[in-house]
């Protein structure tokens, strides 16, 4: 089976491929069909932007697409970033301006008020138009300095729920094992074994 990932973004790449491993399914890319469009995630829910995100590009490419839209809830913060994580600091903002805002944002919220969730809804759409959509989310809090140099986004502050490490000092295989893609991303694949993906 063809899959094309909906992602421009080399580590949420790494992160299906990882998990997905040993499936008979090959993996493209965007990057593999010139001229796939850019999808604007203007959905105000994580399921909304990834359904648009697969269907488009199942749509340009033929092929069965997955996309994923994910990001993080901080309660203190009344659900923010949600959907706009990516981008919390601006349109074109890196991962480290996004997090410094987050923590700005924090700095007066006590330690016992900094829960938070990561959130990630993986949609499947096949070329005839049907759809499968599969969610992952994982407790956690938000820790006041950035520590670690794995992952991505906003994992240097995230402390999942139990543990005294944040996802950025986690290996792949730990962090893949509880985070909320890793848990999305299972779902698909016992979909994908239950309903063949040869």
């Amino acid at each position: 089976m063809e899959i094309v990932v909906a992602t421009r973004n080399r580590k949420k790449l790494e992160e299906i491929r990882r998990i997905l491993e040993g499936l008979p399914v090959k993996l493209f890319t965007v990057e593999d069909f010139p001229g796939c469009p850019e999808v604007e995630e203007s959905e105000d829910t994580f399921e909304g932007n990834a359904l648009k995100k697969a269907q488009a590009v199942a749509a340009f490419t033929g092929r069965t697409a997955i996309a994923d839209d994910s990001g993080l809830e901080v309660y203190a913060l009344n659900g923010a970033p949600g959907v706009y994580s990516a981008r919390y600091a601006g349109e074109k903002a890196s991962d480290r301006e996004n997090l410094e805002k987050l923590l700005r944002e924090m700095s007066s919220v006590p330690d016992d008020q900094r829960g938070a969730r990561f959130v990630c809804v993986i949609a499947l759409a096949f070329p005839d138009g049907t759809v499968k959509t599969f969610h992952g989310h994982v407790e956690g809090r938000i820790g006041r300095t950035p520590l670690g140099s794995s992952g991505f986004g906003y994992d240097p502050v995230f402390y999942p729920e139990g543990h005294e490490r944040t996802f950025a000092q986690m290996s792949s295989e730990e962090k893949d094992s509880m985070s909320h893609r890793g848990r999305a991303i299972e779902k698909l694949r016992e979909y994908l074994i239950r309903h063949g993906s040869t």
